[in-house]
């Protein structure tokens, strides 16, 4: 009789900034892991033309609480927006640091 064997799936591997995972779903990239309290939806709004490649121009940032129970409303701590992915990115990783230190 045949032995047999099955190959283990490797692990999902994400894009990581400042060890927070990035996922991206269309124009929306959330930034954190829903295993914490908190995650930081980036909505990409719009775009604009840079030497024939799209680049985000304006960018809605929500930080949420990941409390299933709480309201949708509720889940909503803080939002803004920017211009610009890097601005984005950069204000989402403040947030999401504040709020992971203050849940702690």
């Amino acid at each position: 009789m045949a032995e047999q064997t099955t190959a283990a799936a490797p692990e999902a591997a994400f894009l990581t900034y400042k060890d927070h995972p990035l996922v991206r779903s269309g124009d929306t990239i959330y930034y954190g892991s829903l295993a914490d309290p908190y995650v930081v939806m980036l909505k990409i709004d719009s775009t604009r033309d840079l030497k024939g490649l799209p680049l985000a121009d304006k960018v809605y940032v929500t930080l949420m609480s990941t409390d299933p129970d709480a309201s949708l409303m509720d889940r909503i701590q803080n939002r803004c927006d920017r211009r610009g992915l890097f601005n984005a990115i950069d204000i989402a990783s403040i947030w999401l640091e504040r709020a992971l230190k203050k849940a702690a």
